[in-house]
């Protein structure tokens, strides 16, 4: 999720907490401890996750990509994967950036 050796911090952990209460609506909702970070994910499917220093990433296409662009959103370094700027983890809008990556994840 991180750089290589990169430890995980308290930041991950409770991000990951409250990115998981924050969309349980959409289902099954959880978390896993991955790589100094954490995946998240919607039945058993990653379309998320929060690095070692607790920045939040969605599983992206080109077309969402450029749209979250739009936003102010940053692409992963190395996987397909944009992050959330805080306005939006902080706002109903996450719920839908949400549904828009479990969508990419479902329609493979």
């Amino acid at each position: 999720m991180g750089n290589k050796g990169d430890k995980m911090t308290s930041d991950s952990v409770s991000t990951a907490e409250k990115i998981v209460q924050k969309l349980q609506k959409l289902g099954d909702i959880s978390s896993k401890k991955m790589f100094g970070g954490h995946g998240i994910f919607i039945d058993k499917s990653m379309f998320g996750m929060i690095d070692s220093k607790g920045v939040v990433f969605f599983k992206v296409d080109e077309k969402l990509k450029l749209e979250l662009n739009e936003y102010g959103s940053k692409p992963h370094s190395k996987m397909p994967y944009s992050s959330i700027p805080n306005e939006v983890l902080d706002s109903e809008n996450l719920i839908e950036w949400a549904e828009k990556s479990i969508n990419l994840i479902k329609n493979k």
